[in-house]
């Protein structure tokens, strides 16, 4: 198994490591736990010795099913991660409460890699202004924390201004190769590198995406290696930056857990014949993208009540992956049928204001037509 070492804190963890989001379901929709224990038993007995979980995980159970497969298993042989929500803390006497509940979910006297979730502008800006950092870093004096870190969804500039905040122990971004200009993206990775902070990467698969193509896309892949699958290339592109030091992997079955073991028990950076391949994907894929849409919100609000920029997003990743799958969700729970666009009335207000000057009533049109086909699905 692929080993890292966080050199500011002495310590070797595992490149890979399980992520304790997307375990298996039961019909009813609860944690398969016997099987969600086997998957963590054979990463575990593979090498992999970096758990990671949090607190609104599989609805609040993720971190009692993560205690209880790790009861039987000595205690220092493994890295043990979770993350404070802190949409949950409205008053400062709120981090404690929420942080021991944590440990006895996870049946633990300590946390080894503690996480303010999800840290945005506006989250960092109360926790901040309210001590919740003062807080933790007395949680981690009495040796309840070992180590004090972030896990971050916002802009570079917020990056940037959380990063320097203090010497964190260690930070986690969403980093993957379509994903280099998004969020922290490659700037971020490169100042945490300069700063000496260790990174840990979530989304190294984009959810995913990164995981099934289109076959013109697989190809690309099978020819550099038709025993490898694309996830596993992903993955390496992810690894073969210095400082990450662990990648998460949110596995749902037991095959997820194989394919990825497979990947770093004998781990390799990618070749320069792979990178190549992987930057001619990735100008494949974006030169799907359907319209130039920005996310500027200009456009916004519109009167007919069309979630515009998230229209213009699902329909942008459907052709991308060409797989609506992926797409699903967003398209018909999180903008919901009251916002798509076919409740567009056409009246160009959207046009008027918008500083691209897309033809938004007539791409609006078209997401609508492309999304009721659902042809595209792997």
């Amino acid at each position: 198994m692929e080993k890292r070492r966080f050199e500011n804190l002495g310590i070797d963890t595992s490149l890979l490591g399980f992520g304790c989001m997307r375990f298996p379901t039961t019909p009813e929709g609860n944690i398969d736990e016997p099987e969600a224990e086997r998957m963590l038993d054979a990463a575990i007995a593979a090498g992999v010795n970096y758990i990671d979980t949090a607190y609104p995980y599989h609805q609040g159970s993720s971190e009692i099913v993560v205690g209880k497969a790790l009861k039987k298993y000595d205690r220092n042989s493994f890295y043990l991660a979770t993350k404070l929500p802190l949409w949950k803390v409205d008053r400062l006497e709120d981090v404690e409460a929420i942080f021991e509940e944590q440990l006895t979910k996870l049946q633990t006297d300590h946390v080894d890699f503690y996480l303010m979730h999800a840290v945005n502008k506006e989250r960092w800006d109360k926790m901040r202004d309210m001590g919740c950092i003062q807080v933790l870093e007395k949680l981690k004096e009495k040796g309840k924390i070992r180590y004090l870190g972030f896990s971050f969804h916002d802009s570079y500039e917020v990056f940037e201004e959380v990063l320097s905040y203090r010497d964190w122990d260690f930070c986690q971004i969403q980093f993957n190769y379509m994903d280099t200009q998004e969020q922290a993206g490659l700037k971020g990775y490169e100042l945490a590198a300069e700063k000496q902070v260790p990174l840990i990467i979530m989304e190294p698969i984009k959810g995913g995406r990164l995981a099934a193509f289109s076959e013109d896309i697989t190809e690309k892949f099978r020819k550099l290696d038709k025993d490898a699958s694309p996830a596993s290339f992903a993955l390496r592109w992810v690894g073969t930056f210095p400082n990450v030091k662990v990648i998460l992997s949110g596995m749902s079955s037991m095959e997820q857990v194989q394919d990825n073991l497979k990947t770093f028990q004998d781990f390799r950076r990618l070749s320069l014949e792979e990178k190549a391949v992987i930057e001619d994907v990735v100008n494949t894929m974006r030169g799907r993208v359907k319209n130039g849409c920005t996310g500027c919100r200009y456009c916004m609000p519109c009167p007919a009540g069309v979630d515009i920029p998230g229209c213009f997003g699902v329909w942008n990743n459907y052709h991308i992956y060409q797989n609506y799958n992926l797409v699903k969700q967003d398209w018909e729970n999180n903008i919901g049928v009251s916002h798509q666009a076919k409740n567009c009335v056409k009246c160009g207000k959207c046009e008027a204001a918008c500083p691209q000057k897309l033809a938004i009533r007539q791409d609006l049109e078209q997401v609508q037509a492309d999304l009721d086909k659902k042809e595209m699905v792997l």
